[in-house]
């Protein structure tokens, strides 16, 4: 069995050094870490030089040539970069707990290996000192995990950091274009061709800091966003259209059946139709959030059009 964790970093140097200790304190130990620098400017290229040099499973593969790609292309790159059974991905602040490979590998002896798969796991939310400010990121920010299509179409559950895939899965990813995130991505890969499955137990420490690309929603967060409803309107709209273009990816999988292909094309024209038609496609295909304030806004969005501008 061949095991892969892919890292990307990208001004990474104030955490990295302890984010890769923990995936060398892993319980599970036979495996081989490819790290893609993109660009950085500070001295993250020289920690992950140093950590090469000690350790044999770890390697740099872009370390002379490390031009910016972006988060999403860097994590493609890396996936394609060689083949495995199996694909950890890594951020570059968090804190791995010990046994995280060995419980996701555990789990993997009761699917089938050639049909895609992901497992993904819960987080515990840390601040920058590691200091656990929610035991779940799963339960305070979205209540519950998904695990099927309809809900993922709408709402990420998945966390990269505490994501795995299948060789199967990695095959069917094919392009960047229009993904928002790749774990949002890959999640809808495997719920609409294979399986997307979640362990309910924290994988990681997931360190919150003024640097994260992305992060858990915070008071300030959603304070900041209130305190400007125009500018909240126009966030949920841009998750609405660019959720839509990410599905519209998902009707070139020849393997759909003609159920999933009918409920992503739902969701996908959603907002081309008129008022009646976009009130009885909510209540046909159950279109919603994970949590009910966001249901209601994304319910009430959807019939009103309120502040919608087509692109």
């Amino acid at each position: 069995m061949k095991v892969n964790i892919v890292l990307s970093t990208y001004n990474g140097a104030r955490f990295l050094a302890e984010q890769l200790e923990s995936i060398q304190k892993q319980t599970f130990t036979d495996w081989q870490l490819l790290i893609r620098d993109d660009g950085s400017t500070d001295i993250t290229p020289q920690i992950i030089a140093e950590f090469v040099k000690a350790d044999p499973r770890i390697h740099f593969i872009n370390e002379h040539d490390r031009q910016n790609f972006g988060v999403i292309k860097n994590f493609f790159t890396l996936v394609k970069y060689e083949k495995a059974d199996y694909y950890f991905f890594s951020d570059q602040d968090d804190v791995w707990l010990p046994d995280k490979m060995a419980t996701m590998l555990d789990e993997v002896i009761h699917h089938d290996k050639s049909q895609p798969l992901m497992i993904y796991m819960d987080l515990s939310v840390v601040d920058q000192d590691l200091n656990v400010t929610h035991p779940s990121m799963i339960r305070s920010q979205s209540h519950h995990a998904n695990t099927t299509l309809l809900a993922e179409l709408t709402e990420n559950t998945v966390t990269g950091g505490v994501a795995m895939i299948n060789h199967a899965l990695a095959e069917k990813w094919e392009d960047t274009d229009d993904v928002i995130m790749h774990d949002w991505y890959l999640a809808l890969l495997a719920t609409a061709t294979g399986k997307l499955v979640y362990i309910d137990k924290p994988g990681e420490l997931y360190r919150q800091h003024d640097n994260n690309v992305l992060g858990a929603r915070t008071f300030r967060k959603r304070l900041a966003k209130w305190l400007n409803p125009l500018q909240a309107l126009e966030k949920y709209w841009w998750l609405i259209t660019t959720s839509q273009r990410q599905a519209e990816l998902l009707l070139g999988q020849p393997d759909l059946s003609t159920i999933q292909r009918e409920l992503i094309g739902a969701y996908v024209g959603l907002i081309n139709h008129g008022m009646m038609q976009r009130i009885n496609l909510l209540k046909k295909y159950q279109f919603k959030k994970n949590k009910r304030f966001h249901t209601v806004v994304f319910r009430t969005l959807i019939v009103t059009k309120l502040g919608y501008r087509k692109k």
